[in-house]
């Protein structure tokens, strides 16, 4: 038997999910979170579906980080299949930003840890979190070998021309402007379970991957490797979110400093966290959002047709990049469980060669599965993401390389 545990840390929270790798599944997975505060609470699913509610919620105290780290090891030690971590080869760790460094998943030693440390201006507020668990984590298994994976590091084969801001030169050169793009574990993982599905090598293919959750990014993959997305130096562009503003004029930033007197940190908590659909409609899940739209609520509808506007828009642009488009792919919260949104993205693109089932979408069922019509030149399909068995199966791989 051969296991990894899959580590996510957040500034308040750590989400754990440890995987038998032999078959590819998950054995436990949880969650910590509020973490430093008053009530913290443990949720875990000691079952092998990590879908299903969690199974056992408990109350604890947890002030910091290697508190919760070491609460992980207690519950996994009591489950039989971990046996006291006799079978665990690696940790995988989820890290938001490797900037220009880390172009693929990298056992963590100390050079490394300083490497992320130094980009911490990219991403001020996960990669600090991130190397508290990283940190924490090699202190409770100092004998297994770590592995940081990286959201950015899939879109580091972008050509210059797409990654370039049209800035002066040495916003890049001193500071490091650029697109990095993000969810790139997702894209990764989607992409290759597209290319199985469809009994093609990836390097065959050309495809569009919509990640639309509560965060929502598009990649236009040629040949199994990313050459855009739409997330940039951070993930605020591209596409419209649940509380971020997407694609945006930046003069809007200096007109609203000057007419309203926002400070930077006023702007910065507006655009991320009371735009997209909450700033337009006062709610940011997209299924409330379409419950108030069936109910007549104007602000919901407008929230709703420019979401869709902005994926139509992208998938337009992203086929022009790619030349020849093979297959579309769904997937994340909304795109795998919203067929309005699937329909609507894809409404009027038949001279495109897209054009999708209306019962097939309606059924559609994960983990995989095709929605276009028989004669659409452009395969649609609803794809279940699985970020953590990506980050645990990219972490084995690594460390087997190392050896």
């Amino acid at each position: 038997m051969t296991q990894v545990l899959v580590l996510n840390c957040g500034s308040s929270s750590i989400k754990y999910e440890l995987f038998e790798m032999d078959e590819g599944r998950a054995l436990a997975s949880g969650l910590v979170e509020r973490i430093g505060e008053a009530k913290s609470c443990l949720k875990q699913t000691s079952a092998e579906c990590t879908s299903n509610p969690p199974s056992h919620v408990a109350e604890v105290a947890v002030p910091h980080h290697r508190q919760g780290i070491d609460m992980i090891r207690r519950v996994l030690s009591e489950n039989a299949s971990f046996d006291g971590g006799r079978h665990l080869v690696g940790i995988g760790h989820r890290v938001v930003h490797g900037g220009e460094t880390f172009s693929r998943p990298t056992l963590i030693d100390d050079h490394v840890l300083a490497a992320i440390k130094g980009l911490i201006p990219l991403a001020p507020l996960h990669n600090p979190a991130n190397l508290v668990g990283m940190e924490v984590a090699r202190a409770a298994f100092p004998d297994v070998p770590q592995v940081a994976v990286f959201d950015t590091a899939y879109h580091q084969t972008l050509p210059r021309y797409a990654y370039h801001y049209a800035v002066p030169q040495d916003w890049y050169d001193s500071y490091h402007v650029r697109r990095y793009g993000f969810h790139g574990t997702s894209h990764q993982y989607v992409a290759k379970q597209l290319a199985r599905h469809l009994g093609r090598p990836a390097g065959e293919l050309n495809t569009i991957v919509l990640h639309l959750g509560n965060g929502c990014s598009a990649s236009a993959i040629r040949g199994g490797v990313s050459v855009d997305t739409s997330m940039g130096l951070t993930p605020l562009e591209g596409l419209m979110m649940g509380t971020r503003c997407g694609d945006l004029d930046p003069a809007i930033l200096i007109h609203m400093g000057k007419e309203a007197g926002m400070s930077l940190a006023a702007l910065d908590a507006a655009l991320n966290k009371q735009s997209g659909l909450k700033g337009l409609c006062g709610v940011n899940d997209m299924r409330e959002v379409l419950a108030m739209e069936a109910d007549g609520d104007g602000a919901a509808n407008l929230a709703v047709e420019i979401f869709v506007y902005r994926i139509k828009k992208y998938i337009g642009a992203y086929h022009a990049v790619l030349g020849r488009l093979d297959a579309i792919a769904f997937t994340a919260g909304i795109g795998q469980h919203s067929p309005e949104i699937r329909a609507r993205s894809c409404s009027d693109l038949e001279s495109m060669g897209i054009a999708i089932d209306p019962a097939l979408n309606t059924a559609a069922e994960p983990p995989i599965c095709e929605i276009q019509t028989a004669d659409s030149r452009v395969k649609v399909l609803v794809v279940s993401t699985d970020e953590e068995l990506e980050i645990a199966q990219q972490t084995l791989a690594c460390v087997r390389d190392d050896q």
